[in-house]
């Protein structure tokens, strides 16, 4: 088993799962601990670490910057209804950047917990709650463009129903994370001297672990993957609906003359299509060899422990790509990029112009 606790530690949406086998849980089907061996630092896990923390800078630079365009900059220009799915996305992403990359960095360096049994618990409700909050907002962001298409004469009202979708989906983050202040605990197992932030103990018998598990795999990928398919597929149908109306020579409410809808409308749901795709490419891998896990848990010997470390790093690029997409749609960001970076090169020659003496004749 050496090396693979970073392995098994977050096989999960609900983070690690069990202290590995101990006597304790041997009612539920677990082997004995007489054969286990305290995981060490591997190479992969050392290639984690590495991947992780420079995703963290560029994710901790790229969505600050994104959080301070959207609140004081040009950002502040977007649509009263968009603008606040835009900020509680950099919110979510900013979450997942200070609290998942950094712990499970520091946690992979360790092997071991070293933070006490309080600190292990509310990390490990901050880091689910992290995950929920960055699908829910993603989900809002769909049911959004969704309305926006579909019922494009009810834009009044879209502020307000926002802000309540979005109090929703952060208020039913918390929720859904709290049992991890009950079911993570720091165990000592003294034959070995080793410490755990782990469930140990939580449950009587596996299948009640796995039934948690799969609660929420359910609740971070498949509810929202459920929604925002459904969401982008009427938009599609809808598109599609309004093609063929236009050939057959119908006429319909144009609201712009631009076509079947408004250029500005019809880029937002370029750009939010694009991130929520971002979102399944990157997590998909992750949650099906979790899934595999749950089930076969035998496949850590199976599968190069590369993949596993890989895996979850590729699904933290998600935090990196959502800036970047809506850096690559939106001027607005682009442009106070740009004159941040003005500023930073041009602060020296300011200081130099202001401190120099004026020139003769002037």
């Amino acid at each position: 088993m050496s090396g693979n606790w970073s392995v098994v530690q977050l096989l999960s949406p609900a983070l690690p799962t069990t202290l590995t086998p101990s006597p304790l849980l041997n009612a539920s089907g677990f082997p004995p601990l007489t054969d286990w061996e305290a995981p060490s630092f591997t190479r992969a896990a050392q290639f984690r670490v590495g991947a992780t923390f420079v995703l963290f800078m560029f994710a901790a630079c790229s969505n600050l910057a994104l959080l301070a365009s959207v609140w004081w900059g040009r950002g502040r220009r977007l649509s009263s209804h968009l603008r606040p799915l835009m900020l509680s996305l950099a919110s979510a992403d900013l979450i997942m950047t200070f609290v998942v990359m950094p712990l499970d960095a520091v946690w992979n360096m360790t092997v071991q917990w070293y933070g006490g049994d309080a600190l292990c618990r509310l990390l490990c409700f901050l880091k689910l709650f992290a995950m929920h909050a960055s699908a829910f907002v993603l989900v809002v962001v769909s049911l959004d463009r969704h309305h926006a298409i579909l019922h494009p004469l009810d834009a009044l009202s879209a502020h307000r129903r926002n802000r309540v979708m979005l109090v929703l989906a952060w208020s039913l983050s918390l929720l859904l994370a709290s049992p991890q202040l009950v079911i993570f605990r720091a165990i000592r197992v003294e034959a070995v001297d080793f410490t755990q932030c782990a469930t140990h103990g939580s449950f009587s018998r596996r299948w009640q672990e796995t039934v948690y598990n799969m609660f929420h795999f359910t609740t971070l990928y498949v509810v929202p993957l459920l929604v925002m398919s459904c969401c982008y597929s009427r938009i599609l149908l809808h598109i599609h609906l309004q093609h063929m109306r236009e050939k057959a020579g119908e006429s319909y409410l144009r609201r712009s003359g631009t076509g079947i809808i408004p250029k500005a409308r019809l880029k937002t749901l370029k750009m939010t299509v694009v991130i929520v795709l971002s979102f399944v490419v990157c997590w998909t891998p992750y949650y099906l060899l979790g899934l595999w896990y749950w089930f076969q848990p035998a496949m850590l010997r199976l599968t190069p422990e590369y993949v596993h470390h890989g895996l979850f790093v590729f699904g933290n690029l998600n935090t990196c790509c959502d800036p970047v997409i809506y850096g690559f749609y939106t001027p607005s960001f682009r442009a106070d990029l740009a004159a941040c970076c003005r500023r930073t090169r041009g602060a020296p020659m300011a200081v130099h112009l202001r401190t120099s003496p004026p020139e003769p004749g002037r």
